[in-house]
């Protein structure tokens, strides 16, 4: 059963091409960054509570390519993939996105982790090909997709601390 997302991550629209999801952790950022590359530990939060994670594959190096299934409650198929552009390990991740049921939108998203006394905020900056793209991406229910990923890596970076 799915859990109420916390509403802790912060979203805004920077442009009519953007959003941009901010959340704090009580975490190093060497271990939220661990948790966000890592297939085993990827699995464990990225599915929001809402299916299970079937694929998670990440191929980290620039050029390298991810790509993330699970099957939703009710038993559809969700994935996503993407190429790799940059990455700067523990501060910066530059990487495309293709929801495959919609194959010809691609989103960039740049992905920060910055440190300030033992907690990390991560910033995810996704930059869509125009106000219609960004505002289908809104209606698609992903804040509360992001909400749910994000307090399941928060349990699990508590589990780990």
């Amino acid at each position: 059963m799915a859990m109420a997302p916390s509403g802790t991550a912060r979203i805004t629209l920077p442009t009519d091409e953007q959003i941009l999801i901010t959340r704090e952790f009580d975490a190093p950022r060497h271990l939220v960054y661990e948790a966000w590359t890592t297939p085993e530990l990827v699995r464990r939060w990225w599915s929001g509570g809402q299916g299970e994670m079937t694929v998670v594959e990440i191929d980290l190096r620039v050029g390298g390519t991810w790509r993330y299934v699970m099957v939703v409650d009710g038993g559809h198929e969700v994935a996503f993939h993407g190429e790799y552009r940059e990455i700067v390990p523990a501060e910066r991740i530059v990487a495309t996105e293709v929801y495959e049921a919609m194959p010809d939108g691609e989103a960039l998203t740049t992905v920060t982790f910055a440190e300030a006394a033992g907690r990390t905020t991560v910033a995810q900056l996704m930059e869509l090909d125009g106000k219609d793209a960004r505002d289908g991406v809104l209606r698609s229910g992903m804040e509360v997709g992001a909400q749910a990923q994000l307090d399941l890596l928060e349990a699990l970076l508590a589990a780990r601390a």
